[in-house]
């Protein structure tokens, strides 16, 4: 005989769901000796025990609290306990449900643990071992089952708020599609607007001074073709050629004779020109502050005449305190705005390497010069000035817009004495643009 365990599993209160770890049992045999028998048994070894000589009491008994384990006898007036545990199917589909019976009829048996109406059945007489095990079988058989059943209905809330938050997701999914649309249509309005932008800035410096409106073209394009071959990011490629489109815009500031005199290099400058000359950098940088997200090109713009010895302006900034994009700008407006043929050009390049140039930007620039298609460098000259077998860059038209001369045309004298005489007669007032 086995001795109870000190502490016995706590009953439910009636009506109560069975968790998984109680071990309650309804016992149901109309025979008095043998449901005490059974009863006073099961108590020992720690089961809770419900017990009762009616199945129709037992039914009900069902119904008002749940059970891990039902085992009645066979032989019962009113009810056999085949169909008991029949009808307690229907209404406790998950306790473990044991026929006990004294006469054996096998097929009967089978048949009921076939269609799921018993788990399994025991011999009266039983031993005591034997009944203990099988019960203890049954009472794991339904944890099992309960346990199955928590881990399906948490399954199903899991799949549930999954199916939920993939729902959710495919939701902000689309508002951040929606949102990339819609900042991608922003950011080419934006793009749109900062390039109207600069050109309007190109167009003001060339109406001002056309050669500086030329001279921005050409270090454009250099600047572009020196940005691949240094493989720039996107976004430092971009501020590279706005920074060489908008690199003079500070001389827009300066009188226009002051910038031509000191363009041509032919007559010094007093100390007071110089340093309004060498200020024109620190202008551009605050007039391009439209381009506020891309500040590379207002430090470009700022940099782009100081010299790798530290001997440039405004700042006098040496070597790597230069902004990279600086060193590559100063290397392409040196060369566009180079008087010498393109052999020359890069001969002084060379000589002023690691002085008045980054070694590197200079070598860019040498690599990029292949590949970059460079407008005709073009002066601005007066009416004065022209002689022949020079080649106009631009178009000479009236003051009411006729043209005179178009552009691409070769000057003879005859041309240049008929522009003198209709001069005299109705000023010229525009540019005259000749290339060099």
């Amino acid at each position: 005989m086995s001795t109870p365990p000190s502490s016995p599993t706590p009953a439910t209160t009636p009506g109560a769901p069975l968790s998984p770890g109680l071990r309650r049992l309804l016992v149901v045999d109309d025979e008095e000796i043998v449901l005490v028998a059974l009863r006073e048994t099961l108590l020992r070894v720690g089961y809770e025990v419900v017990a009762t000589g009616d199945a129709a009491d037992a039914l009900e008994k069902l119904k008002q609290s749940a059970f891990a384990v039902i085992i009645t006898d066979q032989q019962m007036p009113r009810m056999t306990g085949l169909e008991f545990l029949s009808r307690a199917k229907q209404v406790q589909p998950d306790a473990t449900r044991i026929l006990i019976t004294a006469v054996l009829n096998l097929s009967t048996v089978i048949e009921a643990i076939n269609t799921g109406e018993i788990y399994r059945f025991v011999i009266k007489p039983w031993l005591r071992e034997e009944f203990l095990g099988a019960i203890e079988s049954a009472v794991q058989r339904h944890q099992l089952v309960a346990r199955n059943k928590e881990l399906q209905a948490e399954t199903q809330v899991a799949n549930a708020q999954l199916v939920t938050l993939n729902r959710e997701l495919e939701l902000q999914v689309a508002r951040v599609a929606e949102q990339n649309r819609e900042l991608e249509v922003l950011n080419g309005a934006l793009q749109q607007n900062l390039q109207r932008s600069v050109e309007l800035c190109v167009k003001t410096m060339e109406t001002f001074y056309p050669t500086l409106g030329m001279q921005a073209r050409r270090v454009h394009e250099l600047c572009r073709s020196m940005g691949m071959s240094a493989g720039l990011s996107p976004v430092n490629q971009r501020a590279l050629e706005i920074a060489a489109w908008l690199h003079d815009v500070g001389l827009v500031g300066v009188p226009r004779r002051l910038i031509r005199r000191w363009q041509m290099g032919n007559e010094p400058l007093s100390e007071a020109e110089r340093s309004l000359i060498e200020q024109h950098p620190v202008l551009g940088e605050e007039l391009a502050s439209f381009v506020d997200p891309l500040e590379p090109v207002r430090s470009a713009i700022r940099t782009h005449h100081e010299r790798f010895d530290g001997k440039g302006y405004p700042a006098r900034l040496a070597g790597e305190a230069i902004p990279w994009l600086g060193r590559l700008l100063g290397v392409a407006v040196a060369y566009a705005e180079s008087d010498l043929d393109q052999a020359g050009a890069l001969a002084q390049l060379r000589s002023e390497s690691g002085t008045a140039f980054d070694p590197e930007a200079v070598l860019i620039l040498m690599r990029s010069l292949p590949r970059a298609t460079l407008s005709r460098k073009q002066r601005e000259i007066s009416l004065s000035e022209l002689r022949p077998g020079m080649v106009l860059a631009k178009g000479i038209y009236t003051a009411s817009g006729i043209l005179l001369v178009p552009d691409g045309h070769q000057l003879n004298e005859t041309y240049i004495d008929k522009l003198r005489n209709h001069h005299r007669i109705s000023p010229i007032s525009q540019s005259l643009m000749v290339y060099c």
